[in-house]
């Protein structure tokens, strides 16, 4: 029984090495100038038969990537949902958790926002076709029926607040702006909230 909680914890850890050693890889060189052999270096395992037995193919790596991603900011959107009562503190909450993520975890961010996944996960959903981007249009249909933000089609309120969100990290994550994410926080929430607001 002791051996075989071990093995599990042992093929749990190289699962861990392999998905974060491919997230900077992909995050920095891209997913198609990444082979298999860099993922088994940079993760520190001895063979790329060890990835084998976790993941059929690197594209398996990337799905299992995305998934993570997409299912930990989903979950996160609901932490914010519980602890925020208004709609326009819950927006805050995940500008704040988008801003921290861009500084303290930048490769996930290049994933999830530079990186086209359709590229080489076809089948995937987009982005804002997850179930965490819908919680976010919810949160914006909820601002509407209270009357905090103006009276907008759903879909295009999100997309003119999320889309000034997203060209500022993507240019942070670029190099285009070169400080902190969190020193433009400011003024982009004002300018993506100015789009929603009720006034």
């Amino acid at each position: 029984m002791d051996q075989e909680i071990e093995n599990t914890q042992e093929q749990s850890e190289v699962q861990d090495k392999v998905l974060l050693a491919a997230l900077r890889l992909f995050a920095e060189k891209g997913y198609f100038n990444t082979s298999l052999i860099d993922i088994k270096e940079a993760a520190g395992i001895a063979s790329t038969d060890a990835i084998y037995q976790h993941f059929k193919t690197k594209q398996a790596i990337a799905a299992q990537l995305y998934g993570n991603i997409l299912d930990s900011l989903s979950i996160s959107i609901d932490d914010i949902k519980r602890t925020n009562e208004k709609p326009s503190e819950q927006l805050r909450g995940i500008v704040d958790l988008l801003f921290r993520l861009t500084d303290e975890a930048p490769d996930v961010m290049r994933f999830l926002l530079v990186l086209n996944v359709k590229e080489f996960l076809p089948e995937a959903r987009l982005l804002h076709q997850s179930a965490a981007f819908m919680k976010m249009i919810r949160i914006i249909e909820a601002g509407i029926r209270d009357g905090e933000i103006r009276n907008i089609i759903p879909q295009l309120g999100y997309a003119y607040f999320f889309g000034i969100i997203d060209n500022t990290l993507r240019l942070k994550l670029s190099g285009f702006l070169d400080r902190k994410a969190d020193f433009y926080q400011s003024q982009t929430w004002l300018a993506a909230w100015n789009t929603l607001v009720k006034k």
